[in-house]
C-alpha cells in the first residue's frame, strides 16, 4: 500500500490516453517524448471534436430545410430530440443526415442493421461482443466529416479512413490510389504501410499488373487471401492476410482505387454487409481524387529526360523541383533536381552549386507566410498552374538584397514542379515602375507626329478615353469635338498656343466619352521642332483629375450648406438673446419700500447656441407683499426662451389675485400643460410679508433655497410639489419661514451647482460652506459665490439674494 501511495500518478491527455510515466531520473528525451505524446493526443481529440461538429452542423442544415426554421432553432430542436431519445448528439445527427441523403453511406448502414440479428436472438457470445458493426451510421458519417475537413489532402483522408471507418473493422492499413487514363497509378495517400514502403510505390507505371491496376481494369472489387509471396504486385506485398481493392468512381469515370489490408481472414463471408461499407468509403475517395488525376508522362516512368530537354529550351530561369516527404508522407521541402542553362541566381551563385540542394536551404526566405514555397506546394497538391507577373521574391545575400518583383510561373508534371522566373533588368524595371506610376496617378502619355500623322498612345490613355483595345487614337485637331461644349473654347485656345505659337501649354477640360461617362482631364503638351524651327511633333500627357474635381464640387456645396446653417443658427441665437434681454434685465429695481434688499446675478451659458430658460422675478404686489420667484425651463434656444416668457408673465398676472404660492403654482402647472407646447419647468415661488417678516413659499421640483444667518447656511426643506408640466392636475404644499434682519435668502437655478459627475449633494455642501462666509455688501456676496466655481458645466446660472432691511 505504501508503494502505491508513493507511485507517481500518470498524466492523461484530453483524449483519455495515458502519457508515458516521468521517472525521477527523467532525461530530456523522455520529457520530449511525453510532450509529443500529449500534443498528439490533444490533436486527435481536436480532430474528433471537429468531425463531430461538422456532422452536427450537417444535421442542423437538414432540419433548417425540413422545418423551415432558423439555424438557432434547428440547433435547439436537435439537442431536444437527442435528449428525448437519450441518444448522443452525433449519433442522432448521423441518423438524420443518412435519412435525408439516402446515399451509399445510408444504404451501407441500413444493410448492416438488417444483417445484424436482434440482441439475444441467434447471436453467439462472440458476435454479441463484436464492436465492429456497432454504430455503423455514426462511424461512416464521421468518416465523411473527416473527408470534408481533409478537402484535397488525400493523405489526411487515408488516415481518416483507417482511423474512423476501417480500424473498427479490423483493418490495419489503407491506401488511396489515383488512376491516370494511361493506366498508371499514383499513391495519393496511405496509412499503416509506412513511409519507406509508400516511397517505393509512389508511382506505378502502366502494365505492371498491380492489384490496384487490375481492379481499375476489371472495374470490380477484388478480394485476395493468399500469402504475401503469391499476391500480385502491390503495396506492402510482403505481408500475408486479406486484401480488398475497391474502384473509386466519380460518376461513370474510374478516378482511383481504395486498397485495404487485414492481417487475418475476413471478407463478405465474415461480414455480409462489408462490401456496401467499402463502396461508400470508395465514393468518399472519388470525391477527393476528382481533382488529382496524374498527368501522363510522369518522371517516374522515365520521361524526366524530356522535361530536362524542355527546361534547356526555356529562355527564362527554370528549375525542376521534386518533393521531399517526411515519414508520414507530408511534403516538407523540394529538392532542386535540375536547372537550365539560362538559370540566374540573384545571389550570384552558379547553377551547378544549387542542383541537389533543398529549395529552402538554397532560398530560405521563400518559406515566409504566403511566400513562394506555399504556392509551389499548392501547385503540386492541386495540379493547377500558377502564373503571376508581380510576385515579390526575397533572395539570400550579404548584404541582403532588397526584395524583387518578378514574373513567376509554376506547373506540375507528374510528381515534379517546374519553376520559372523572369527577373527584370534595370531598364525593364524602370519601365515597369513608370507604367505603375502612370496607372496609379491616372496619367497617359502621347506623341503625335505631324509630318506622318502617326500617333502613339500609352495603354493608360486609351483607358482614360474609354476606347477598346485596337481603336485608333484621337488626333489633337479633333479634341474640341470630344470636349464638353462649355470647355471647347478653352481647348481651341490651348491648341492655338501649342500648334501655332509653338509654346508649351496646359488646359483643364471635361472629356465626353462614347460610353456617356464624363471625365475631368488636365492636358499638358509641348511642341517638338526640328533644327530649322519647323513643328514636327507634339508630346504631352493627360491626367485624370475627376476625383479632385468632384471633391471640389462636393466641398463647395458643403461649404455653402454650412454657411447657410451658420447664418440660421446665428439668427436664432440673436433672437433668443434679444428675447432674453428683453425680459431679463441685467439688474432689478430695488424693492426697499417693501422692507427688502434684492441682488441678482444672471450669467448666460458660455456657448451661444445654448441660450437657456433660466428666469427670476422680484415684484411688489398691490397688497404690499413681494413676489420672489426663480425658475428653470427644460431645453435651450428659442423654445426655452419663449417658454420662459410664457410662464414668467403668467405667474406675474396670477399673483395679482392675492392667492398663495401653492395655489399660484397649481394654476401655473395648468398653463404649462394646456397653454404651451410641451413645456416642463422647475420653479420656487415665495411671497414675503413685510409686516410679519415671513416668507410663505412653495416648490415645483426646484433646488431648495438656502437660508444664511448667524454665520451658518442651511438648505430649507422643500414642501412637496411636482415639476410643472408633468401631470395635468397637481397640488403644491406651502411652508413658512421667518426672515430676521441680516438674514440672507438665496434662490438659484441648478447651473450654480451642476456637475458632470452628477454629485449634486457634494456640490450643495460646497455651496453651503461658501455661503456661510461673511462678506460685506449683498452685491459682493453674490460675486463671491460665483467666484467659487462650484459647477463645472456651461449651463445658465440665475442667482437671487434677498435680505430684510
Amino acid at each position: 500500500m505504501a508503494e502505491q501511495q508513493h507511485e507517481p500518478e500518470r498524466q492523461r491527455s484530453p483524449s483519455g490516453s495515458a502519457a508515458p510515466p516521468a521517472g525521477r531520473g527523467e532525461t530530456g528525451v523522455a520529457r520530449l517524448a511525453a510532450t509529443v505524446h500529449r500534443l498528439s493526443a490533444e490533436n486527435r481529440a481536436l480532430r474528433q471534436e471537429s468531425e463531430a461538429r461538422v456532422l452536427v452542423e450537417l444535421a442542423q442544415g437538414v432540419l433548417v430545410e425540413r422545418l423551415n426554421c432558423a439555424p438557432a432553432e434547428a440547433a435547439r430542436q436537435l439537442r431536444r430530440l437527442a435528449s428525448d431519445a437519450r441518444t448522443a448528439l452525433p449519433e442522432l445527427a448521423a441518423d438524420i443526415v443518412g435519412e435525408a441523403a439516402s446515399d451509399t453511406i445510408a444504404c451501407a448502414a441500413a444493410e448492416v442493421h438488417a444483417a445484424q440479428p436482434p440482441t439475444g436472438t441467434g447471436r453467439t457470445a462472440e458476435e454479441a461482443a463484436e464492436p465492429r458493426i456497432q454504430g455503423t451510421a455514426l462511424r461512416l458519417r464521421t468518416t465523411e466529416a473527416a473527408a470534408i475537413l481533409a478537402g484535397d489532402d488525400t493523405q489526411a483522408l487515408a488516415r481518416a479512413l483507417l482511423d474512423r471507418a476501417l480500424r473498427p473493422l479490423g483493418a490495419t492499413a489503407a491506401a488511396v490510389w489515383s488512376a491516370a487514363p494511361d493506366g498508371s497509378l499514383t499513391l495519393a495517400g496511405e496509412a499503416g504501410f509506412g513511409p519507406a514502403e509508400a516511397a517505393r510505390w509512389r508511382y506505378v507505371p502502366p502494365g505492371v499488373g498491380a492489384l490496384a491496376q487490375r481492379a481499375v481494369t476489371e472495374d470490380r472489387t477484388l478480394w485476395t487471401a493468399e500469402a504475401g509471396g503469391s499476391l500480385p504486385p502491390t503495396l506492402g506485398g510482403g505481408t500475408s492476410g486479406t486484401r480488398a481493392v475497391v474502384p473509386a468512381r466519380d460518376g461513370g469515370r474510374r478516378v482511383g482505387v481504395l486498397e485495404i489490408h487485414w492481417p487475418g481472414p475476413t471478407g463478405p463471408g465474415t461480414y455480409p454487409a462489408l462490401p456496401r461499407q467499402l463502396d461508400a468509403l470508395a465514393r468518399l475517395c472519388a470525391l477527393s481524387l476528382s481533382g488529382h488525376d496524374v498527368e501522363p508522362g510522369s518522371p517516374a516512368d522515365g520521361t524526366a529526360g524530356c522535361l530536362v530537354a524542355l527546361l534547356d529550351g526555356v529562355l527564362d530561369s527554370a528549375a525542376l523541383l521534386r518533393p521531399l516527404r517526411d515519414r508520414d508522407g507530408r511534403i516538407t521541402d523540394f529538392v532542386i533536381e535540375h536547372t537550365n542553362a539560362r538559370f540566374t541566381d540573384p545571389a550570384g551563385r552558379p547553377p551547378s552549386s544549387l542542383t541537389g540542394l533543398p529549395l529552402l536551404e538554397a532560398y530560405p526566405l521563400f518559406a515566409a507566410d504566403g511566400g513562394l514555397f506555399e504556392r509551389i506546394k499548392r501547385v503540386h497538391d492541386t495540379g493547377t498552374p500558377y502564373r503571376d507577373q508581380s510576385t515579390v521574391l526575397t533572395f539570400p545575400g550579404s548584404p541582403a538584397p532588397p526584395p524583387m518583383v518578378a514574373a513567376v510561373g509554376l506547373a506540375r508534371f507528374g510528381d515534379v514542379v517546374l519553376l520559372s522566373w523572369r527577373l527584370p533588368d534595370g531598364d525593364a524595371r524602370r519601365a515597369d515602375l513608370l507604367q505603375h506610376a502612370q496607372r496609379v496617378s491616372g496619367i497617359g502619355a502621347f506623341e503625335e507626329n505631324l509630318t506622318t500623322g502617326e500617333i502613339t498612345w500609352t495603354e493608360q490613355l486609351s483607358t482614360l478615353y474609354g476606347l477598346p483595345t485596337g481603336t485608333a487614337p484621337v488626333p489633337l485637331h479633333q479634341l474640341p469635338g470630344h470636349a464638353h461644349p462649355d470647355d471647347a473654347g478653352a481647348v481651341r485656345r490651348f491648341l492655338r498656343t501649342v500648334l501655332h505659337q509653338r509654346e508649351e501649354s496646359a488646359v483643364t477640360f471635361r472629356l465626353r466619352r462614347a460610353d456617356g461617362v464624363v471625365r475631368h482631364l488636365r492636358l499638358v503638351a509641348e511642341p517638338v521642332c526640328d533644327a530649322s524651327g519647323l513643328l514636327v511633333a507634339v508630346r504631352g500627357a493627360y491626367q485624370d483629375i475627376s476625383r479632385l474635381s468632384w471633391t471640389e464640387v462636393a466641398l463647395a456645396a458643403t461649404q455653402d450648406r454650412l454657411a447657410s446653417a451658420e447664418e440660421q443658427a446665428a439668427e436664432r441665437r440673436r433672437l433668443a438673446r434679444q428675447l432674453q434681454r428683453a425680459i431679463m434685465p441685467p439688474t432689478v429695481q430695488p424693492v426697499s419700500r417693501a422692507g427688502l434688499r434684492v441682488a441678482v446675478r444672471y450669467r448666460p451659458a458660455e456657448e451661444d447656441q445654448r441660450v437657456g430658460g433660466d428666469w427670476y422675478d422680484a415684484v411688489v404686489l398691490p397688497d404690499d407683499r413681494v413676489l420672489l420667484t426663480v425658475g428653470d425651463i427644460a431645453g435651450h434656444g428659442i423654445a426655452g426662451a419663449t417658454g420662459m416668457v410664457v410662464l414668467r408673465n403668467a405667474l406675474r398676472g396670477l399673483a395679482i389675485t392675492g392667492a398663495g404660492p401653492g395655489r399660484l403654482l397649481s394654476w401655473l402647472n395648468t398653463v404649462a400643460c394646456c397653454l404651451t407646447e410641451q413645456v416642463t419647468a422647475t420653479v420656487v415661488c415665495g411671497l414675503f410679508d413685510p409686516v410679519a417678516r415671513t416668507l410663505c413659499w412653495a416648490n415645483a421640483g426646484h433646488m431648495p433655497p438656502v437660508l444664511v444667518g448667524g454665520g451658518k447656511a442651511e438648505a430649507l426643506t422643500p414642501p412637496d410639489g411636482l415639476l410643472l408640466g408633468a401631470v395635468d392636475e397637481a397640488s403644491y404644499e406651502e411652508t413658512q419661514h421667518e426672515l430676521r434682519p441680516q438674514d440672507i435668502l438665496l434662490m438659484y437655478t441648478d447651473g450654480l451647482i451642476e456637475r458632470r459627475d452628477g454629485n449634486i449633494d457634494q456640490a450643495l455642501r460646497t455651496l453651503l460652506t461658501a455661503a456661510g462666509r461673511a462678506v460685506d455688501g449683498l452685491e459682493d456676496y453674490l460675486d463671491h459665490l460665483l467666484s467659487c466655481d462650484i459647477a463645472d458645466t456651461d449651463d445658465d446660472i440665475c442667482l437671487v439674494a434677498v435680505q430684510p432691511t
